[in-house]
């Protein structure tokens, strides 16, 4: 487990640093310096801060977590997407994407270890919960990512594993990370949050003074439907969330994105078409439907291409604003969670 006795360099303030390097008695540039690494070279390791002595170093590495994550694999898709496999400082392990297009790059990052909802069509909470992640280790994530890609993104998506609105706290200090200009100066008009329907927080995230996008992960247009395809435990009626979505709506005056998986045989009549349709257009929201990436050893499976197409042209025709999503990285297990899924299966010590 994470030592409490330590905080992680990665998301540490200006202010912060500097208040550290005065409790020791060090000049105040050296904070400079750590900071200019954490956030402009994207790094909290202090062996690859070549203008910082070695005592300084060692300083930090005693006060500080800072090696937060590290990779352990990377999967290159034929469409360019990147997955990538990280060690935590505990050695769980956890998923990020990079998501290429011609005109940007997207970061799709996690929040959890695992996931406590566990939709029953998702890989990334087949093994539930194990923990959440700290903000600096969210931070540090996206410091990784940074390094890999070569700068910032022009995106970043919250629809890695977990549920980012069952850790509010820490994905909250994340987002303020981000966005500080003193620190990475990232737009929060570039960042979406996806959740599954937390009520409570989707109104905390509202009260926020940030304009981000929401993302909600709708899946069914009834509460039946949806009871097939998310347990119990975390499933609230989707009137409630729509509420609850309305309301950031109107405070942020940003579309909520409505994320809808396609599943064969569950959740694509023409009747699903025509309520999802209504649902959008009422909330002021746009449709992002998604053909659904098979998982291993799942009963679900991928409606045809002419089904897809179908469903969205009855949603599009009613008047919605819809894109289609055909799943990024299939080639290399890039339905969320899977490489994880595939690491822990091949970590696992067998019984004899």
């Amino acid at each position: 487990m994470i030592s409490p006795q330590k905080t992680f360099l990665a998301g540490q303030s200006k202010a912060q640093i500097l208040d550290f390097f005065k409790s020791e008695n060090l000049p105040g540039f050296r904070a400079n310096q750590v900071h200019h690494w954490l956030y402009k070279q994207f790094t909290s390791a202090p062996v690859e801060m070549k203008n910082i002595p070695k005592n300084v170093q060692t300083l930090l590495n005693e006060n500080f977590i800072t090696s937060a994550t590290r990779v352990i694999e990377t999967q290159p898709a034929h469409d360019g997407t990147t997955k990538v496999l990280l060690e935590l400082y505990d050695h769980n392990t956890i998923e990020a994407v990079l998501i290429p297009a011609p005109d940007r790059m997207t970061f799709c990052i996690s929040s959890q270890v695992g996931c406590p909802v566990r939709c029953r069509f998702c890989a990334s909470g087949a093994q539930g919960l194990t923990r959440n992640l700290t903000a600096g280790e969210i931070i540090s994530q996206f410091m990784t990512l940074c390094k890999i890609h070569g700068g910032l993104p022009t995106n970043l998506v919250f629809m890695g594993i977990g549920e980012p609105l069952l850790n509010f706290e820490a994905v909250r200090v994340t987002v303020e990370c981000l966005t500080d200009p003193d620190a990475f100066g990232f737009s929060p008009r570039r960042i979406t949050i996806s959740t599954s329907g937390i009520t409570e927080n989707i109104y905390k995230l509202a009260e926020m003074d940030k304009p981000f996008y929401l993302a909600l992960s709708l899946h069914a247009v009834n509460d039946t439907t949806r009871a097939k395809l998310i347990p119990d435990a975390y499933r609230q009626p989707i009137a409630e969330i729509l509420k609850a979505c309305d309301h950031f709506t109107q405070q942020h005056n940003r579309l909520v994105t409505l994320e809808y998986t396609l599943i064969e045989g569950v959740n694509h009549s023409d009747a699903d078409a025509r309520k999802l349709a209504q649902i959008a257009i009422k909330l002021r929201a746009k449709v992002n439907v998604i053909a659904y990436n098979t998982v291993e050893n799942s009963p679900f499976k991928c409606p045809s291409v002419a089904t897809i197409h179908h469903f969205c042209d009855i949603v599009s025709n009613a008047g919605a604003i819809l894109t289609l999503r055909m799943s990024k990285g299939a080639d290399q297990s890039a339905a969320c969670g899977q490489l994880r899924s595939r690491h822990l299966s091949n970590t696992t010590p067998k019984e004899n």
